[in-house]
């Protein structure tokens, strides 16, 4: 019976994305009112470079600690940058938590809420949590607190699944960023971990592809999924995500969960529901073990260009644990000079 109700959803969701297809055969201009009224995204107008920065195992996925500055190369664009600041686990995390309220199936049962409530236990006192819901559009449950038991209750208070509506990746990022950079503690680590069953959909814009991209990079957040895995949910995600590749060749905007993490250096986590916990106290526990690097890039052109980072450890730290996984944000938007008729 489930998944005769499954298919049943995916048959309307798919004549529901078919007429955007038709519609949509490239992103629109920006219409929500989410969106500010300005041109172009809005730049960071700092020097100082931060990278969060992971480094494990391959082997055995296991955390790589006691690393000093020293064993860390940072390049852009090929030219080798100085480490100017340096630290382990010191600053605090802000996190937006971005539970998923549309498609066929409701990735946040009472497994999963538990299992949320368990691992943000893990956090320190001085660590940031506020809870953000999506489907169509977001709903800001809860701002911002440092007190566990109101994100518990924000867990609660979450708009109800919608299995009409549909899975708006990009406004979802987009707001997240936008709301990392306003509302978050300036001297943290932001971090957004979605919460959903789909890992690639179709684009929905407003805003486009690009305008997402930016926002996310300019907010400086780490991108991590968290995927409850069930059987009705890897069929779904198998039709939504191979519509959506199919798409994607005839150039119609999709959206993709894993081209965030893996720009911004995150991680994608899958479990089933009943051992949720376990996964997602990796996650923290990862987030929690990364370095922080900075620097001021030798290119002091303010020239708004996206610049690419690389971060490799040295030889001998390589020879002592074996093969190693460096995962970083890809690069950065660069500062733009302001003009004499800019706002």
């Amino acid at each position: 019976m489930k998944f005769r109700v499954l298919y049943l959803c995916l048959l309307a969701a798919g004549i529901i994305w078919g007429s955007r297809l038709s519609g949509h055969g490239q992103s629109s201009s920006p219409q929500s009112s989410h969106i500010p009224g300005e041109t172009s995204p809005v730049r960071l107008n700092v020097d100082l470079v931060v990278l969060d920065t992971q480094v494990l195992q391959k082997k055995t996925a296991r955390i790589v600690g006691g690393l000093h500055s020293a064993d860390f190369t940072l390049l852009e664009d090929g030219v080798k940058q100085e480490v100017l600041q340096f630290s382990k686990d010191s600053l605090p995390l802000s996190v937006i938590l971005l539970v998923d309220r549309g498609g066929c199936l409701d990735p946040f049962g009472d497994k999963v809420r538990n299992a949320t409530i368990e691992a943000l236990n893990r956090l320190r006192p001085q660590d940031e949590v506020a809870v953000m819901a999506f489907a169509n559009d977001t709903n800001l449950v809860k701002g911002f607190r440092l007190v566990r038991s109101a994100t518990a209750d924000a867990l609660d208070r979450l708009p109800p699944h919608d299995e009409h509506a549909g899975h708006c990746f990009n406004r979802a990022f987009y707001d997240a960023a936008h709301f990392m950079r306003e509302a978050s503690n300036p001297a943290g680590r932001r971090v957004i971990i979605m919460i959903t069953g789909i890992t690639k959909t179709f684009d929905c814009p407003p805003p486009t592809a690009s305008e997402t991209h930016d926002e996310v990079l300019e907010s400086g957040a780490v991108v991590c999924g968290l995927i409850p895995v069930t059987g009705e949910q890897k069929l779904e995600n198998g039709i939504i995500a191979s519509a959506a590749t199919v798409a994607g060749m005839f150039k119609t905007p999709t959206s993709s969960l894993k081209q965030f993490a893996e720009e911004t250096g995150g991680e994608i986590f899958t479990s089933k529901p009943d051992v949720l916990d376990r996964a997602f106290e990796t996650m923290v526990d990862h987030l929690r073990n990364r370095y922080t690097l900075g620097y001021v890039s030798s290119n002091t052109k303010r020239d708004g260009t996206y610049r690419k980072v690389k971060v490799l450890i040295s030889p001998e730290i390589q020879k002592r644990e074996g093969d190693l996984a460096v995962s970083t944000r890809r690069g950065y938007l660069a500062p733009r000079e302001q003009t004499n008729g800019a706002h």
